[in-house]
């Protein structure tokens, strides 16, 4: 099987892309990651839009609910005080529900799911 790569140098960086069958990506993808991370690079994934790609266990962490409403606060790049607002409550009840330290009710779990488009169940 034919492989292509391209490479294309923007001033400090220089971006390097790899045309492979579809089939051998999982498997191309993770040993080209583990070898940068050998190299001493942090390794990010991006999708085409450039934006950062988060792995399913930090978005939707099994520990509680709090965990699974820290990870998409995150991905979405809110701090609390912005959730907060959008959701119309304090701040301090962010960082309690994202601790474990208060429940998320069926109110506050439904103006997250329709805010993340995300199941409410998630977090009750």
């Amino acid at each position: 099987m034919l492989a292509h790569m391209k490479m294309r140098t923007m001033g400090e960086s220089t971006e390097i892309s790899f045309t492979i069958p579809s089939k051998e990506a999982p498997k191309v993808g993770q040993a080209l990651a583990g070898l940068m991370t050998l190299a001493g690079h942090k390794v990010r994934r991006l999708n085409d839009e450039n934006e950062e790609l988060h792995p399913a266990e930090e978005v939707f962490s099994e520990a509680h609910p709090g965990s699974r409403l820290y990870g998409l606060r995150v991905r979405e790049g809110l701090t609390q005080k912005a959730l907060a607002e959008k959701l119309k409550v304090r701040q301090h009840h962010i960082s309690e529900m994202e601790k474990g330290k208060r429940t998320i009710g069926l109110e506050i779990a439904k103006r997250i799911s329709a805010m993340f488009d995300v199941s409410y169940k998630a977090f009750i």
